[in-house]
C-alpha cells in the first residue's frame, strides 16, 4: 500500500482500491501504446511517466506497443525517434510489442464475430456511412447490408484480406446497435482495405484493424491489468469492453480500461496533424526544432530528462482536460539547470571595452567558479586582458540614477576580476561607440583578501577577453506561438498566431575559451543571459549553442509573482494558475464544435456537460449574448444551460429568450438542443 492516501493520484487511488479488494499486485500490467505516426510530445510525456512510474512504484512490468494499425502514416523513423525519447527520460520497458503482432488473431477474431453475426461487411461509401450514424442526438439508421447472408460476408472478407478490392471499397463492421446513444456503438467499422506497406509486416496484409478493434484485445493478449488512456477514449470504454466479452476466457485477466485528462500546454499545439504541419510547411525545421513541444525538441533545446518529469509530477493526472501553463515547464527547467549548469561567460551583441591603465600584452588567469549551487563543482580557468568585449548594452555614457551598469564616471566590476570605471569613449562618424576606454583598480581583484578587494559595487558585468574568446553561432528561441490557444478560435487558423520572432540568430557570438571543449551533454549559464546547450549543428570549427531558457520568465504578467529559483512551487499555483476556468473551458471547445462531426463531436458534447457541472448560472449567462454567427460557442452555452437546470436551476426570462432564439437558429444541433429545454 502507499504510505499516504493524501499523495495518491485518481489512478493510484483506483489500483489502491483494487487492491484491497483482493487483486493481486503481481498481476499488476501496465502499457504505453504509442501510434508512430509521428514525434512524441510534452502531452505523451504525461502518460509515459504515469505509466511507466505506476510499474516502478508497484514493481509491476510495463510493456512498449506500438499500435501500428495504419501502415499508410506510420514509419521506422518514428518507432526509433519513441524508443529513444522513452529511454533518454530514463524509463525502460518490460516487452517491445506491436499491434502488428496480433494481426493474425486479430483477424481469427473478426472471422468469429461473422461467424456469430456479429460483423457484416458494408461496401457504402466513408460518406454514406457517415451519414447513417445519425448525431448525438438522433439514433442512426441500419446500413442496407447490415443483414448480408453470413456467407456472404464471410466470403468477401477473405477477398479484402487476399487484395482482390480497391481502398475504400469495402470494410467490416461489428453488429451493435444503431440506436445507442453512444456513437461509438453504432456499428463502428472494425478493418478496412490499405493499400500501404507496412514496415514491420511488409505486403502481407491488404486490410488493417481499425485502433478500437486493436487495442483492447491487444492490451487482453498481453494480459495489461489497467489500459490507461487519454480523455477523449472515455466515450469508447463501453465499445472497449463490447469488444473483450466477444473473446473474452474467465480464466484470464480481463484489462480495465481508465481514463485520464491529456496534457495540454499553453502557447503550443498538441496535435501531431498540426505538428506535421509545421514541419511540412516549412515552420519550423523539423520535428527536433527547438521550438517544437516534441520531446527530441525539447531535449535539442536542453531541457533534461529531469526536469520533464518534474514537470508531469507537479502538473499532475487529471480528470478532465485543462491547459497547464507554460511557464510551469520553463520552472522545471530553471530549477535543474540551476542546480547542475556550468557557470560560463559570452558576449552575444559585443562592445569593446579597453582598460587603459593594464599592462600591453599582459594576460593573467582568473578562476571562475564552476557552479555555486554545488560545493563541490570546482572552479575553471578563464583569461583576462586589456582589451574585452562586453555587451552593448551594458553601457550607457549617461546612465542615470537608476542604470546600474556601466557609465561615465561609474564603476562596476567585471565577474570575477577588478572593479572598473568609464572613462571615455571612441566613435565612428555616425556617433556610434566603436570602443569603450576605462581604467581599473589592481587591488580590487576578487578573491585576492585586499581591502580593495572587499569594496562593493552596484553592477557587476560578463566579459570575454578578445585576444582569447572563441566564435559561435547563438540561437535564442521564444515561444512559436503568440496566443496562449493558438487552436482553439473558430474564425482563426492556428498559423495566424506564429511568433515572428521565435527565433533570433547570433552568428558572432564570443565566448570564453573554455567553451571550447563543449559536449552535447554539457548544461551552461551563460552568466546574467540564461542557460544554453550545444547544437548538433555544431562541427569542428563552428560551435553553434542553443538558448534552453532565460533566467527569469520574461512572459510572465506584471501582477503574477513568478517562483525563485530556490523557492518550490506549490501545486496549488499549478492548478489556479496552469489550468483554465470551467467556463473557460466550455468557450473553447464551443468555439471548435463547427469543426467537429460523428464521434468526435460528441465527446466535445461530453466534455461541455462535464465542465458545465461547475460553473455558475451567474457565469454562464453573459454567454447568451454571443453573436448568431459563433455558432459553436451558442451550441456550449445551451449544453451547459441544459445542466444546470438539471441541477435547479428556475427558467427566467433571459433563459427563455435564448431559449427561444436558439429553436429558430439555421443549426440542427443547436437546434435540437434548445428544443430538449423547453
Amino acid at each position: 500500500m502507499k504510505e499516504s492516501a493524501e499523495s495518491l493520484n485518481f489512478i493510484e487511488h483506483i489500483i489502491e482500491e483494487d487492491l484491497a479488494n483482493g487483486f493481486s499486485q503481481d498481476k499488476l500490467r501496465f502499457r504505453f501504446p504509442p501510434e508512430p505516426n509521428g514525434y512524441l510530445h510534452i502531452g505523451h510525456a504525461a502518460s509515459i511517466c504515469l505509466n511507466f512510474g505506476l510499474g516502478e512504484r508497484y514493481n509491476a512490468p510495463v510493456n512498449l506497443r506500438f499500435d501500428d494499425t495504419n501502415p499508410s502514416k506510420e514509419e521506422q523513423e518514428f518507432v526509433d525517434a519513441i524508443k529513444q525519447d522513452i529511454s533518454w527520460l530514463g524509463f525502460r520497458w518490460a516487452n517491445e510489442c506491436y499491434a502488428s503482432d496480433y494481426f493474425q488473431q486479430l483477424h481469427d477474431w473478426a472471422v468469429k464475430l461473422i461467424k456469430e453475426d456479429k460483423a457484416y461487411v458494408d461496401q457504402q461509401t466513408s460518406e454514406q456511412i457517415a451519414s447513417q450514424k445519425g448525431t448525438p442526438t438522433s439514433p442512426g439508421t441500419d446500413s442496407p447490408f447490415r443483414n448480408r447472408p453470413i456467407a456472404e460476408s464471410l466470403d468477401l472478407f477473405d477477398r479484402m484480406k487476399n487484395g482482390e478490392f480497391p481502398a475504400g471499397s469495402y470494410v467490416l463492421r461489428a453488429k451493435i446497435d444503431m440506436a445507442s446513444t453512444n456513437m461509438h456503438m453504432r456499428d463502428p467499422i472494425l478493418y478496412r482495405i490499405i493499400n500501404s506497406h507496412h514496415h514491420r509486416t511488409g505486403n502481407k496484409w491488404c486490410i488493417y484493424p481499425m485502433y478500437d478493434w486493436a487495442h483492447g484485445e491487444s492490451d487482453y493478449l498481453e494480459q495489461v491489468s489497467h489500459s490507461l488512456c487519454t480523455l477523449e477514449f472515455k466515450a469508447h470504454r463501453e465499445l472497449y469492453d463490447w469488444y473483450i466479452d466477444q473473446i473474452y476466457n474467465p480464466k484470464l485477466l480481463r484489462p480495465k480500461q481508465r481514463e485520464f485528462a491529456r496534457r495540454n500546454l499553453s502557447y503550443t499545439v498538441m496535435s501531431k496533424r498540426k505538428l506535421l504541419e509545421l514541419v511540412q510547411k516549412n515552420i519550423v525545421t523539423g520535428w527536433n526544432d527547438p521550438r517544437m513541444p516534441t520531446i527530441s525538441g525539447l531535449r535539442r533545446r536542453g531541457y533534461t530528462p529531469t526536469s520533464i518529469r518534474k514537470f508531469s509530477d507537479l502538473a499532475g493526472i487529471a480528470k478532465r482536460d485543462n491547459v497547464t501553463d507554460v511557464s510551469l515547464l520553463e520552472f522545471c527547467i530553471r530549477e535543474d539547470l540551476n542546480k547542475s549548469a556550468t557557470r560560463v561567460m559570452a558576449v552575444l551583441n559585443p562592445v569593446k571595452l579597453v582598460i587603459t591603465n593594464y599592462p600591453e600584452g599582459q594576460t593573467e588567469t582568473l578562476h571562475l567558479e564552476n557552479n555555486p549551487e554545488e560545493a563541490n563543482s570546482g572552479t575553471h580557468e578563464v583569461p583576462f586582458s586589456r582589451e574585452l568585449y562586453i555587451e552593448r548594452e551594458d553601457f550607457k555614457e549617461d546612465g542615470g540614477k537608476n542604470f546600474f551598469r556601466l557609465s561615465l564616471g561609474n564603476e562596476v566590476r567585471l565577474k570575477s576580476a577588478y572593479i572598473i570605471k568609464g572613462e571615455s569613449v571612441v566613435k565612428d562618424y555616425a556617433g556610434n561607440i566603436l570602443e569603450i576606454h576605462c581604467t581599473y583598480d589592481p587591488d580590487t581583484r576578487s578573491g585576492s583578501g585586499t581591502e580593495a578587494s572587499e569594496r562593493k559595487v552596484k553592477g557587476t558585468l560578463h566579459w570575454v577577453s578578445i585576444g582569447h574568446a572563441i566564435k559561435a553561432e547563438v540561437r535564442e528561441y521564444d515561444r512559436l506561438f503568440l496566443d496562449e490557444a493558438p487552436d482553439a478560435h473558430e474564425e482563426k487558423g492556428f498559423l495566424e498566431f506564429i511568433n515572428p520572432n521565435s527565433l533570433n540568430v547570433i552568428k558572432e557570438a564570443y565566448l570564453e575559451p573554455f567553451l571550447a571543449n563543449a559536449t552535447l551533454n554539457d548544461k551552461y549559464q551563460f552568466q546574467r543571459l540564461g542557460y544554453f546547450t550545444l547544437d548538433p549543428d555544431s562541427k569542428d570549427g563552428k560551435l553553434v549553442f542553443n538558448k534552453t531558457v532565460g533566467l527569469k520568465d520574461t512572459w510572465a504578467k506584471q501582477n503574477t509573482q513568478a517562483p525563485t529559483q530556490n523557492q518550490p512551487k506549490p501545486q496549488v499555483q499549478t492548478q489556479s494558475q496552469g489550468q483554465k476556468s470551467a467556463l473557460n473551458e466550455i468557450q473553447q471547445i464551443g468555439k471548435k464544435l463547427t469543426n467537429l462531426s460523428g464521434e468526435k463531436l460528441e465527446t466535445a458534447m461530453n466534455s461541455i456537460r462535464e465542465f458545465a457541472a461547475e460553473v455558475t448560472y451567474e457565469e454562464l449567462e453573459p454567454l447568451f449574448d454571443t453573436a448568431a454567427k459563433k455558432v459553436g460557442t451558442r451550441i456550449a452555452a445551451m449544453l451547459a444551460l441544459g445542466v444546470l437546470l438539471k441541477k435547479g436551476q428556475t427558467k427566467n426570462q433571459a433563459i427563455l429568450d435564448f431559449i427561444d432564439s436558439c429553436k429558430n437558429d439555421e443549426n440542427e444541433i443547436l437546434r435540437a438542443e434548445a428544443e430538449k429545454l423547453v
